[in-house]
């Protein structure tokens, strides 16, 4: 069976994201997906990465995360809750993020999810980044809120655009960068300030996008058969020249 597993990040049981994340859970559910659920502010999820996170380590003198990272998973060694979130994740054909937008970026938990979970070596390390990282093959959905109305998001507006602006460090720099395919993000515009009825049209839109997830966009990242071995980029292929002899 396919399977989905839904990271959960927000403070409010009751806010509009949750009921984002009950949505998605339910319409996959519907789709034929067996459907997994991180609620990490309810799990009271440790966003700090530090050397507790090792049970052993390979260097006991001075600590590089990536590398412990490596060193703990290979031998078993890994914190449990990072264990706990780790597993559905490598399981999950498709990780659906579900979290509101806090200051141009998602909530510092979340971030700090990311920094322990994604571990190195498995997720990414060394040549392993884009098209030949670890999570080749899988796919993610962003589902997300913010306070501005769609009308300030864009390449000319107030905030400039969100996918390849506010959010390209999350989008690319994560989760791109590690492999996943990365659809377009769906957006809930203006949540604080709408009414319920207005709240309700957006989660049966989410309910549509979901039913047609498999037709929606994907984002656009680099390929790293585009660069050599030090990521420098390759020369363009060479035009043919078209012979001008009588």
């Amino acid at each position: 069976m396919t399977k989905a597993h839904i990271v959960y990040c927000h403070p409010e049981p009751r806010s509009f994201v949750a009921a984002m994340a009950q949505t998605a859970q339910e319409a996959l559910r519907q789709q034929g997906y067996e459907v997994s659920l991180s609620d990490l502010y309810r799990k009271g999820f440790n966003p700090v990465a530090s050397a507790a996170d090792f049970s052993e380590r390979s260097n006991d003198q001075h600590l590089v995360y990536a590398l412990e990272q490596r060193h703990a998973h290979k031998h078993g060694h890994l914190a449990p809750d990072i264990v706990e979130e780790l597993e559905p994740v490598l399981a999950a054909d498709l990780l659906v993020l579900v979290f509101p937008v806090f200051w141009y970026s998602a909530p510092a938990m979340l971030k700090g999810w990311f920094d322990r979970v994604f571990l190195s070596g498995t997720f990414y390390g060394g040549l392993r980044v884009y098209d030949g990282a670890g999570m080749v093959g899988r796919k993610v959905l962003v589902l997300t809120s913010v306070g501005g109305r769609e009308h300030m998001f864009g390449p000319r507006a107030l905030h400039g655009e969100l996918a390849g602006g506010m959010l390209r460090h999350l989008l690319q720099g994560t989760l791109g960068y590690v492999g996943y395919t990365v659809y377009e993000p769906f957006i809930a515009y203006h949540v604080p300030y709408i009414t319920q009825e207005a709240r309700s049209e957006m989660l049966d839109g989410l309910r549509s996008s979901l039913a047609q997830l498999a037709q929606r966009p994907t984002l656009s990242f680099p390929s790293v058969h585009n660069f050599d071995a030090e990521f420098r980029p390759l020369p363009p292929p060479a035009t043919p020249t078209r012979s001008t002899a009588a």
